[in-house]
């Protein structure tokens, strides 16, 4: 956490009260997302963004008690920005309670098992998914594909070649070889899976112009050669 006597040290001081409550919001439910994934396999890659995050959720909490001090001038600021503050205290318990959940992997998966049970009882499961090549999902964009809107399942995690990307941006592309974390239900899962590795087809919602897909095959094409020099310089060292 910042150190609280220096606030221009804190970076989310400038956000308004609104902005860091749909932060915090936002962090809980990756978090929660998130250490549920590190038990299921086992990751301590996963359960380290896990207290990263906690690490944020308290900046974010002492920011938001911050403004509303700052902002509180009479009996009745102070009765609705309690309000806010209960919200904001809400989400920083969820996120110290990820924190416990992640502290079980000093436990070997044997001596947890009833863990594993329960989360693949739950109605929302955390699954791995591998992209295969020859899926029509490769190139595209979080937000073209509208993988949520799609298949119900939500992207916790991406991880290629440079490593692991959590919580990813609409904008990120999904590559050959990614290994997709998502949350959704079986039947969501299912189907996603089938997508992932070229046995259904992807049907996106809207057909790209000519011109948008020849920028877009030139922008594909130029990363291509950049990921094969990049591997090319690593055989060489």
């Amino acid at each position: 956490m910042s150190d609280p006597d220096d606030i221009s040290n804190l970076q989310h001081v400038d956000m308004s009260v609104r902005e860091l409550l749909t932060e915090m919001k936002d962090t809980s439910e990756v978090i929660v997302d998130l250490a549920y994934a590190s038990l299921m396999y086992n990751s301590d890659n996963m359960a380290q963004k896990v207290r990263d995050l906690e690490d944020d959720m308290d900046d974010l909490k002492f920011a938001i008690r911050y403004k509303a001090l700052l902002s509180s001038r009479t009996k009745e600021d102070a009765r609705q920005l309690s309000g806010l503050l209960e919200v904001a205290s809400a989400a920083d318990r969820i996120s110290n309670a990820a924190s416990d959940i992640v502290s079980l992997l000093r436990f070997p998966p044997e001596k947890r098992p009833l863990i594993t049970d329960i989360l693949l009882e739950s109605d929302e499961r955390i699954r791995m998914i591998r992209i295969k090549p020859e899926s029509t999902m490769v190139g595209n964009t979080i937000e073209r594909l509208a993988i949520e809107a799609n298949t119900g399942c939500k992207i916790i995690a991406i991880k290629n070649r440079h490593g692991w990307t959590y919580d990813p941006e609409y904008d990120m592309k999904i590559r050959a070889n990614d290994d997709i974390v998502v949350r959704g239900t079986d039947d969501g899962a299912d189907l996603l899976t089938q997508y992932a590795a070229g046995r259904k087809e992807w049907v996106f919602e809207e057909t790209p112009t000519e011109e948008q897909a020849e920028q877009e095959a030139e922008e594909n094409e130029r990363e291509e050669e950049q990921l094969s020099e990049e591997l090319r310089g690593e055989e060489e060292e």
